[in-house]
């Protein structure tokens, strides 16, 4: 129904712009009557169809009601008003001569008179059936008799029906009182009439234009004067006649005629004698104007001649514009005539044509060329002028949220306002679209056309909604076709001042690739994230990450300030996962570091190797900036820290060594022998080293893959006060194992003897066990008792009092167990 409705306002607007400028065709009248016949499903579709009965009823009633609605282009109506047009001419003409030569006009006159105010009675009550355009909001056609009824109430109709009422009857019924009869002015309020028709004719192509200018500024001039004739004659006619000759006519000699008694001569001559003064006067040749005669006379010739200064200057601008050209409804007129050729030359056909001719009409009616009304005004102002109209509307679009002030103040100056009518087409479904709209006001649908050119409504667009944008931004087909319903002013943005936006706002990017897929079905996202635009915005943050990581490292502050100024992330890392603070902290930039602290970076993160920021500043001796990180909260972590741990030890790197240390590094981490720091402290003799480890909590129990512990590997070198140094903290280790965590009692090895006999069997059954070296689980010890005691059912560990052991700590150094089977 809503597509029927666009559709048919299109087919009645084409018929009213054939009118009016002027289309050639045979067949216009056969058009209009179509017009009118289509405008009926237009009917049906003001009154909102619902599936409630009273829904229903009010369509019907509102159906009712439109049979009797009138469509401007209909031709009975068309007739009407061409009557109703002749009546305004003579109303405006007589309504003078009436007011002035009341006294002595003929009674035929004013029977006339009578006929043409019935006239215009009748066309009152038309004129509350007559659909109009809505040319200030919607620019659609309005059936609604309620709205037709309002705004005719509020426009004309006062006027209108003041100027149907019988003034002649009420002067006289009031007693002949003479201010009466000046509301008698009202009915030149009908020449509005004229006016419209002239201007109508004036953009009729098919009509000479500086014929209808010349003929319209004749007829202003001989309407005035007529006018000022009537009032000339009016300020003689209601001296009393015994004062006749104290007037301009009643003392007025033309050679040896004088018109002493001019009551008494033939009306014709008296309103040519009136005439000719007028027009002459209006002139001002410097003879045979009106002399006045006494005080009202002067004031009116006064205030005559007085406007007559300002309607010849009117005269003759205009005819000075004719003979100069140039006027906007001459240029109307010339481009729609050489569209009009251009369409004829190139076969366009009436639906393009007719849309191209709203387009013109809509530019000439509603002076919406900002652009030329701008173009003398500083850029500056200009500026200031698309910011405070455009920002209100571009913050509040749902692509935008979230995105920074200055992002939203450059995309205000570069979007470009457009008006489209109803039933025009923004976008049409599966083209790319290469602008950005948003809706400024109005109501825009979108459709979906199927595999069988159905049509099918998605959604109405409204204020603030942005259209085209998934299209615009991933050069994918547009999804839906985005047509008007009602008048609508849009904003413009294209793809190239976009994407320079994009370029000083980066930030903003990401922002607007998760707006976009916010709400999307799965399908349309991964178009969206597999599109050029995401690929922009990747490439972008790489090449963004970069420029911040060599800021960075060229020590430029004041650039790497600005760019996190302008949104860039320094918590982005590059290819091989390093932050801007991985690069201060390498090169020992103070005053980096603390600015980067300062904004809230990820100060523990670690790059593709497992380094951070610390460990950097530690490994370069960059003591200043580990302490600031450290200060920050930085812990200090290393992948693979115990193969580093070695091979410093190994490299003889005690400086290095020792601030790692102090930054709490696990000395007892090991490589991939399990051996620790100082395993190899103690197999190269490093005494220095070793105790270095020592201090910071290194074990001198803890054992490699090969069962030796440092102290082994110390006596193998032979380095005496290393083993002493060994021994004595393995003493100390020892004493206190018991105190220690778990993980320092773990690292003391313990044997036990384990029997393949319950413990509560006779001595002479008993037979030989194995001592074995306690492993980290039950598991591990009842497997190797299994193995060594040639035992292989399922089997348990007992203690000397017959209780199950279930845990490998329970296991004290030397002590007895006994493997029993579980059965």
């Amino acid at each position: 129904m809503q597509r029927d409705e666009g559709r048919n306002t299109r087919d009645t607007d084409d018929s009213e712009d054939k009118e009016e400028f002027g289309d050639p065709t045979k067949n216009q009248w056969k058009k209009c009557c179509l017009a009118l016949l289509k405008s009926e499903s237009i009917f049906s579709g003001v009154a909102t169809a619902t599936d409630s009965a009273g829904g229903r009823q009010l369509q019907n009633f509102s159906s009712l009601f439109h049979r009797f609605v009138i469509h401007p282009t209909n031709p009975w109506y068309v007739v009407w008003t061409h009557f109703i047009l002749i009546c305004a001419v003579y109303s405006s003409f007589f309504t003078p001569l009436e007011f002035g030569f009341f006294r002595g006009l003929p009674e035929k006159f004013f029977l006339l008179d009578i006929a043409n105010q019935i006239a215009f009675l009748i066309d009152i009550v038309v004129h509350f059936f007559v659909a109009y355009l809505d040319d200030t909001h919607s620019h659609r056609m309005i059936y609604n008799p309620n709205l037709i009824a309002l705004r005719y109430l509020k426009s004309r109709f006062l006027v209108d029906f003041l100027g149907c009422l019988p003034w002649d009857a009420i002067y006289k019924a009031c007693g002949r009182k003479e201010p009466v009869r000046y509301l008698l002015w009202i009915r030149l309020s009908r020449a509005c009439r004229v006016t419209e028709f002239f201007e109508k004719l004036e953009k009729d192509i098919r009509i000479n234009y500086l014929f209808t200018r010349i003929l319209k500024l004749f007829v202003v001039e001989l309407y005035c004067t007529h006018t000022a004739a009537c009032i000339f004659y009016y300020l003689a006619t209601t001296v009393p006649p015994s004062n006749e000759g104290y007037t301009w006519i009643g003392s007025l000699k033309m050679g040896d005629y004088t018109y002493s008694n001019f009551r008494e001569i033939d009306l014709g001559k008296r309103y040519i004698t009136s005439l000719y003064f007028a027009i002459v006067t209006m002139a001002t040749v410097g003879y045979g104007e009106i002399h006045a005669v006494n005080v009202r006379e002067m004031i009116f010739i006064m205030v005559y001649v007085s406007f007559d200064m300002i309607l010849g200057a009117y005269l003759l601008g205009n005819m000075t514009a004719l003979i100069v050209k140039g006027s906007k409804t001459e240029k109307f007129r010339d481009k729609m005539t050489d569209l009009i050729k251009y369409m004829n030359r190139h076969n366009l056909g009436n639906s393009i044509g007719n849309e191209i001719k709203h387009r013109l009409r809509l530019l000439y009616h509603h002076h919406c060329n900002e652009s030329a009304v701008l173009q003398d005004i500083p850029a500056s102002i200009r500026t200031k002028i698309a910011q405070k109209l455009y920002e209100p509307i571009i913050k509040e679009v749902s692509l935008f949220s979230g995105c920074s002030s200055g992002f939203i103040k450059q995309t205000a100056i570069s979007v470009h306002e457009e008006i489209f009518l109803p039933g025009e087409v923004i976008i049409e479904q599966g083209n790319i679209a290469d602008q950005l709209y948003i809706v400024c006001h109005g109501d825009l649908v979108e459709v979906r056309r199927g595999e069988d050119e159905e049509e099918e409504f998605v959604m109405h667009l409204r204020t603030y909604s942005s259209f085209g944008e998934v299209s615009f931004l991933c050069n994918i087909p547009q999804p839906h076709t985005i047509q008007v319903r009602e008048l609508c002013r849009v904003l413009r943005l294209d793809k190239k001042s976009f994407i320079d936006i994009l370029g000083i706002y980066f930030s903003d990017g990401q922002i607007i690739l998760n707006n976009l897929l916010e709400g999307k079905e799965p399908n349309l996202q991964n178009k969206v994230l597999e599109s050029d635009f995401t690929l922009y915005i990747n490439k972008h943050e790489s090449e963004l990450v970069a420029r911040l990581n060599c800021a960075s490292n060229e020590r430029d502050f004041y650039h790497l300030k600005r760019l996190i100024g302008v949104g860039a992330d320094p918590n982005k890392t590059d290819y091989d996962g390093r932050s801007p603070l991985h690069i201060a902290a390498t090169k020992g930039y103070e005053d980096i570091t603390v600015f980067l602290i300062e904004k809230g970076v990820d100060i523990n993160v670690s790059d593709k190797f497992g380094n951070t920021p610390l460990f950097e500043a530690i490994r370069n001796s960059h003591d200043q900036v580990a302490s600031l990180l450290a200060s920050a909260g930085a812990s200090l972590t290393i992948d693979d820290a115990g193969d580093f741990l070695c091979m410093t030890v190994a490299k003889r790197k005690l400086d290095l060594l020792q601030r790692v240390l102090g930054y709490g590094i696990n000395p007892n981490a090991k490589n991939y022998d399990h051996r620790t720091p100082l395993h190899v402290a103690a197999s190269e003799g490093l005494y220095f080293a070793a105790k270095l480890l020592l201090e910071a909590g290194a074990s001198v129990l803890s054992r490699d893959r090969w069962g030796n512990t440092p102290l082994d590997e110390a006596h193998i070198g032979g380095n005496k006060n290393l083993i002493k140094l060994l021994e004595d903290a393995r003493t100390s280790q020892i004493s206190v194992s018991f105190g220690f965590p778990k993980g320092i009692r773990d690292a003391i090895r313990r044997k036990c003897t384990v029997f393949p006999f319950p413990p509560w069997d006779a001595k002479e059954e008993r037979r030989q066990g194995v001592v074995l070296w306690v492993p980290e689980t039950m598991e591990e010890l009842i497997t190797a008792a299994k193995e060594q005691l040639k035992c292989s059912a399922d089997s348990c560990i007992l203690s000397e009092n017959g209780g199950r052991i279930l845990d490998i700590d329970m296991i004290n150094n030397e002590q007895k167990l006994f493997l029993v089977s579980e059965s």
